[in-house]
């Protein structure tokens, strides 16, 4: 079999191996596409844009109705064409996941935790239970019913989320250090019993097992083709940010020697540097604004995972238009 060929059949396979929700999707699609070009685009191009990922016209309708609703995406008509473009809020939205999902890699640990302590005033079950599940969100984990904590925690963060919260005033925050007398297997089981690692590990599995295929056909050939890249790049990152965004990022030194967190970014960046130049050459070409083509990518895209025009290096495998007027 051509290597050519052997792309195309892991390509046309990808979306099966995957099934996704349109909306999820399209967060995807606008997050990772769309914004770096301004963050709009016209419905009927958008349509055209993700059919060969499976969604039809009546999904994507369906599926940006939810997201305007939501607040991610705002509509504009101009003549009998709509636009559809990001908004404020699905501006900060993308901006703290995007901080995650394309960082460069994360500075050594300085061996600091920081705690959050809900005993120490009375608190209101719900304001309780309202303020953990937001650091959750944020990667904490609970070392018991009232002490929450992460070894790379976000003081800027956790200051929003206490004063949005109004209970600056009503919890603890301490720094904690990491003690050479704390045993490797005592710190592994604390942290297994803030976080749950085996659902997180499970989920990076996977996301290697369907995306390696896919490195070892495209790092022969010089160069995707552009519907091609753009397929593949999508898919990578929704895959990608579905286990990352649940990933707390605790440091490598509190975590098993045989994580596969780190694996699965290297794979994601290198994958992604080797299709973004044929992926931005088919979005050129196939979405519009209401100004006329897309414009340029702002300079953050560029920046992405420490740099796209750096040389990527390759990871060590393992077994395992024009028209109507939507």
């Amino acid at each position: 079999m051509s290597r050519t060929r052997r792309l195309d059949d892991l390509v046309a396979a990808l979306p099966a191996l995957m099934p996704v929700r349109a909306t999820s999707l399209l967060v995807t699609i606008y997050g990772d596409s769309i914004l770096p070009h301004g963050g709009s685009t016209w419905l009927g191009s958008l349509i055209r844009l993700v059919a060969p990922l499976g969604l039809s016209e009546r999904m994507v309708r369906t599926a940006v109705f939810r997201l305007a609703r939501d607040g991610w995406l705002s509509a504009a008509p101009v003549g009998r064409r709509s636009y559809y473009s990001v908004t404020a809020e699905g501006r900060r939205r993308f901006d703290a996941a995007h901080r995650r999902i394309y960082a460069a890699d994360p500075p050594p640990w300085d061996g600091d935790w920081l705690l959050v302590l809900t005993s120490a005033l009375p608190l209101e079950p719900e304001a309780r239970e309202a303020l953990r599940r937001e650091l959750l969100w944020q990667g904490f984990g609970t070392l018991a019913p009232t002490v929450l904590a992460h070894p790379r925690g976000d003081e800027d963060g956790l200051r929003q989320i206490l004063d949005g919260q109004g209970l600056a005033d009503r919890v603890v925050v301490m720094r904690a250090r990491d003690h050479p007398l704390t045993g490797p297997a005592a710190g592994l089981a604390l942290v297994r019993a803030g976080w749950d690692l085996d659902t997180l590990a499970a989920g990076y599995h996977a996301f290697l097992g369907r995306f390696r295929p896919l490195w070892q056909a495209l790092r022969r050939l010089d160069d995707p083709a552009p519907d091609q890249g753009f397929l593949i790049r999508t898919l990578l990152i929704h895959d990608y940010r579905r286990v990352l965004l649940r990933d707390p990022l605790l440091p490598a030194e509190v975590l098993p020697d045989d994580w596969p967190g780190a694996a699965a970014r290297q794979l994601c960046r290198t994958l992604y540097r080797a299709t973004q130049a044929a992926a931005e050459r088919h979005l050129m070409a196939r979405l519009e604004t209401a100004d006329g083509p897309l414009p340029d990518a702002a300079p953050a895209f560029h920046a992405r995972f420490g740099g796209l025009d750096d040389a990527a290096p390759i990871p060590t495998a393992t077994p395992i238009g024009q028209g109507g007027a939507p």
